[in-house]
């Protein structure tokens, strides 16, 4: 078998790199002990020799991107300056983290379904999916890039359903994080007589699940990147990503912008921060940013604004699709006193009992202190992590915290991990267990057997976007992505400031009127 002459040039340039790339120093051993994680792009005929050198360097690769020319490696911080210098790089950049774009700011509401009932989430209505009627002429594939989808879901296992698990957690039809499962709810619940109904509830579409998160819901932009690239692979039509962060990836962005190119549509979360800042990859040209609004059709504060935002869509309170017992519960006793608690995101499921106890802030640790009891201690000065484990390492066995100001108290450990139960609760409620001291009291955090619950985000929001998008382009195969995209904005519903703003870009997505247009103009007019 003869090789061409520019395949000979390019393997005998890879041979004369690799030589001199292993003729650069060994890294010390004391030097290896402060490691980075960076994604490593190189030239389309450098691979073998840049990988030669990441090894050299005392590199660990984590990520294979070979696809996108690129590899995500574990290295010794003091080596990053040979690596960038060396032949065949195309650039080295920080493997920065990603994050669900979820959060909890009020009250789960849990719907358990029953035979013969099945709910309308008000987002269906408002974004017109339920006006949308006939035989659509093709189905298109949606994506979506999140902790995957519980595949025997009552709502969801009808659906065409296929997918790759880019993590170590599971299955990419099992889901930990029970993010990827409600958002899937959203996009595709079936119209099936329970729990609810998604935007494309009559099968109008087929999901690809691309499975980069765990529990945590958090994954290295890399690892986001390889679940993207398994979307290209299975030939997907729109790409949903409700995730991001404050930092761009270059080579998420390289992989992004080729997939755009090759007429795919991508949708992202604008982002949870409600502050006029970055967020990625929405912020990216390439692809579409959608902020979140409530039920009354008003910008959800939480939603990030700026300039990339394009559309709107419901964010606030979406009731959709979650995995048995991925949700959690929590009760608080006093005496014969029941309060209304919320557990501690990150808190063990487990129950304690034993007398109250005021530990204050919870910012003084004092060993034996709370030895067997509950821990009452008031929000403020440290945060809530630090409150469980001063209570934890003084002996306690349970924290209830109470709020400061009115409201609801939605807390976080942050990840940290604890072995105590811990809640959150009301400041009036607080103050009356400050007079129940001593009481006998019971926390317990435990899963609960819901199957559909309550979430807010642009995460939320998000997939109705993504789903409206494949349920209009359905019915007009001839369209392209950038011209779906373009109708979707000309026929938004504007909210807020007259025109395109900030805050909900042209404003929610219609899916009837972007059916209408399409209609009466043609595509992308």
């Amino acid at each position: 078998m003869t090789q061409s002459k520019s395949s000979l040039t390019a393997i005998g340039a890879a041979v004369a790199l690799t030589a001199a790339l292993l003729a650069a120093p060994m890294v010390s051993q004391a030097a290896a002990n402060d490691r980075v994680r960076v994604i490593v792009a190189y030239k389309s005929d450098a691979s073998l020799a840049v990988r030669a050198i990441v090894a050299k360097l005392g590199g660990q690769t984590l990520v294979d991107l070979s696809e996108a020319d690129a590899v995500a490696v574990s290295l010794p911080r003091s080596a990053l300056a040979a690596l960038k210098a060396a032949k065949g790089i195309d650039f080295v950049e920080d493997d920065v983290l990603r994050h669900v774009d979820r959060i909890k700011t009020q009250r789960t509401t849990r719907t358990t379904a029953v035979a013969g009932t099945q709910v309308t989430p008000y987002g269906i209505t408002q974004v017109q999916a339920d006006q949308i009627s006939g035989t659509p002429l093709w189905t298109p594939k949606v994506c979506i890039v999140d902790s995957g989808i519980d595949g025997s879901h009552e709502d969801l296992a009808g659906n065409t359903l296929a997918g790759k698990n880019i993590t170590t957690s599971g299955t990419w039809d099992t889901d930990e994080g029970a993010h990827g499962t409600h958002v899937a709810g959203t996009v595709a619940a079936l119209n099936n007589s329970v729990g609810v109904i998604g935007v494309t509830g009559n099968k109008q579409l087929s999901l690809y699940i691309s499975k980069v998160f765990d529990a945590s819901g958090s994954a290295s932009a890399s690892t986001v990147a390889k679940g993207i690239l398994a979307c290209g692979r299975a030939k997907a039509n729109v790409i949903s990503m409700s995730l991001g962060s404050a930092s761009n990836s270059i080579l998420e962005q390289r992989v992004l912008d080729r997939l755009a190119a090759k007429g795919v549509l991508l949708v992202a979360a604008a982002g949870n921060t409600g502050l006029n800042e970055d967020h990625y990859p929405a912020g990216l040209a390439s692809v579409m940013s959608v902020a979140a609004n409530d039920a009354a059709e008003q910008w959800a504060t939480f939603s990030t604004f700026n300039a990339d935002v394009e559309i709107s869509a419901p964010g606030v309170a979406v009731l959709s699709t979650v995995p048995l017992g991925s949700q959690t519960g929590a009760t608080t006793t006093v005496g014969a006193s029941a309060y209304p608690v919320n557990a501690m995101d990150g808190s063990p499921r487990i129950s304690a009992t034993g007398p109250l106890a005021d530990f204050g802030l919870g910012d003084t640790p004092a060993a034996g202190s709370m030895t067997g009891k509950v821990c009452l201690i008031s929000r403020g000065t440290i945060s809530f992590s630090d409150k469980v484990l001063n209570c934890q390492t003084s002996g306690g066995i349970g924290a209830v915290i109470y709020n400061n100001a009115a409201g609801e108290l939605f807390g976080t450990l942050g990840g940290v991990a604890t072995t105590i139960p811990s809640v959150g609760a009301l400041q009036s409620d607080g103050a009356l267990m400050l007079g129940q001291v001593g009481t006998s009291t019971t926390v317990a955090v435990f899963g609960t057997p819901d199957l559909y619950a309550e979430f807010n985000g642009t995460s939320m929001a998000t997939p109705h976007v993504s789903a409206v998008a494949a349920l209009v382009w359905s019915y007009y195969p001839a369209c392209t992505a950038e011209q779906i995209r373009s109708t979707l904005k000309l026929s938004a519903k504007d909210i807020g400031d007259v025109g395109r703003d900030d805050k909900t870009g042209a404003g929610i997505v219609q899916a009837k009127a972007a059916f209408d247009r399409i209609a009466t103009l043609g595509c992308g007019l």
